[in-house]
């Protein structure tokens, strides 16, 4: 596969296939490594409005991180929309998105639902004609390091896959989505990103994780040896900060809905989940996992990480398989800082519905899902580090209403998404 550079609006970058212009020099990028890849030039720090700015750079021997999760729900219902929308530079949505990570300001951010094109040019527009622009009086944000890659949306597998007597159609593609790429994921980053040694796993089967919930009655036994795990991807990013490497988990499972009484949805969702809590567990549970270029295994156990992405799990409500995103709260390589937020709160008590019969503390909160019929609100959402690393403080970007900011979260339909922004703050060796 071709390696993808992804220039910001500082030092351009050489495109050729294998090769990218990363801070200055050329790295050769293996055959092995050629996945649809990262980016080039120099990039400045930019300082945060109306939230709780990311802390200083360097403090006693450490330099902090803030690290962040973002749906965004940069979708669109047609293939090309979102590029003809980034273009013009005054998309309202876009806008108020880029003015959400303006505010929040984080060092590393995984957006999911960014629509992908394969050279890469949606990141680049977003960048330059919305991040690098002042919305609204904040501060711009550059990042000069970028990584994206193909995903399973939209994807037709040439099966059919929910059994409905045809074969094409969102629903029959590897992962649903109305076109390839159909929510996508992005990386963006201030600190280097090490491409050549970056893993996906976009192609990894489900049949090939021991003691799977796969429902092999219901696809068959023509399909279902076939089927990919990853909805999306799974994503392995390495960053480089400060003294060492920083591994970006990033994943965005299917939702465990919309399906029928097989639950198929439910058990690829928790499924999905799975993949990351084997992977930190170096071994016999994680020998199983082979990623897109032939590498087998899991993280080493003296690698750091953080987990980002739309899990679409909660521990105590909703739809999810039983256990699924205890998975990683309860991995012992894995720290849950609880982000929170007093919107959340405020929704919650505002909305009523399902929220009254809800278990889980309401504080904790990601996403707005009061539409109808409605599984209420609920902790989708997360940004989870390492045990090793040390963490400073988290929030979920919620503000109550009449606060600043609030007008970027706001109802449905929402201003920017029924997501809302998470980030931790960490402290690495400098």
């Amino acid at each position: 596969m071709r390696a993808v550079c992804h220039p910001s609006s500082t030092p351009p970058c050489g495109r050729r296939a294998g090769q990218c212009t990363i801070g200055g020099m050329t790295p050769r990028v293996t055959r092995r490594r050629a996945l649809a890849a990262a980016a080039a030039g120099f990039g400045l720090p930019a300082a945060a409005a109306d939230a709780a700015p990311a802390p200083a750079r360097h403090r006693g021997g450490f330099e902090n991180l803030r690290v962040a999760t973002f749906n965004a729900s940069l979708n669109r219902e047609q293939e090309g929309q979102l590029l003809e929308d980034l273009a013009t530079g005054e998309d309202a949505q876009i806008r108020a998105v880029a003015e959400v990570i303006q505010i929040n300001n984080p060092d590393i951010l995984l957006i999911n639902e960014f629509d992908h094109d394969a050279d890469g040019r949606g990141v680049d527009l977003f960048r330059t004609k919305y991040l690098e622009v002042s919305q609204n009086g904040k501060s711009p944000v550059f990042y000069p390091h970028a990584f994206t890659a193909p995903v399973n949306t939209g994807v037709p597998s040439g099966h059919d896959l929910n059994r409905d007597g045809t074969v094409g159609g969102p629903d029959d593609a590897w992962g649903f989505g109305q076109f390839p790429g159909q929510y996508g994921m992005v990386v963006l980053s201030r600190h280097p990103i090490l491409t050549e040694q970056v893993r996906t796993f976009q192609n990894l089967r489900w049949a090939d994780m021991p003691s799977n919930l796969l429902p092999t009655e219901f696809y068959g036994e023509e399909i279902s040896p076939e089927l990919r795990l990853s909805s999306k991807s799974h994503w392995d990013v390495p960053v480089s900060v400060g003294a060492g490497i920083v591994h970006i988990l990033a994943a965005h499972p299917t939702p465990p809905s919309f399906d029928g009484p097989e639950k198929r949805n439910q058990r690829r969702n928790s499924d999905e989940i799975r993949l990351w809590s084997d992977y930190l567990s170096p071994g016999r549970r994680s020998k199983w996992i082979v990623d897109d270029a032939g590498l087998r295994g899991g993280l080493a156990a003296r690698e750091q990480f953080v987990i980002l992405g739309d899990m679409n799990s909660d521990p105590l409500d909703g739809d999810s398989w039983p256990g699924a995103i205890d998975q990683l709260l309860g991995h012992p390589r894995v720290q849950d800082t609880k982000p929170a937020s007093e919107g959340a709160v405020e929704a919650s008590k505002a909305q009523g519905g399902a929220n009254l019969k809800h278990s889980g503390d309401p504080r904790l909160d990601t996403a707005d899902f009061n539409d109808d019929p409605s599984p209420g609100n609920l902790r989708v959402d997360y940004v989870l580090p390492a045990t090793s690393l040390q963490v400073v403080s988290s929030a979920v970007y919620w503000p109550q209403t009449g606060h600043p900011g609030s007008e970027l979260t706001g109802t449905f339909p929402f201003p920017t998404s029924d997501h809302r922004l998470v980030r931790v703050d960490l402290q690495v060796k400098a």
